[in-house]
């Protein structure tokens, strides 16, 4: 995830599908194939908006800088990144 002012975000391409999650959270889709987009709070995060940088044309471009929202994370995704890693399904 990436914030970005709300006034920054352009769609260059097809229309989102927003639902309104909970309450005051809105969550976007891409209309065609479901992939989540974008997520809107304007009651915590007023002209704000959060997007999925794995949907951006670059997301290398925008490496994490910070952990946030950690207070409920199952204890073992501490140390995922240690784990042995694959390129692909292990033979």
């Amino acid at each position: 995830w990436a914030m970005f002012p709300e006034s920054a975000l352009t769609v260059t391409k097809g229309q989102p599908k927003t639902i309104n999650s909970s309450g005051t959270a809105m969550r976007s889709f891409c209309a065609d194939c479901g992939s989540g987009l974008f997520y809107r709070n304007t009651a915590i995060l007023p002209e704000l908006v959060d997007v999925q940088t794995a949907t951006l044309d670059d997301p290398g471009a925008l490496p994490p800088t910070v952990q946030i929202q950690v207070v409920e994370r199952l204890s073992w995704m501490q140390h995922v990144h240690g784990l042995p890693e694959f390129e692909r399904y292990p033979s």
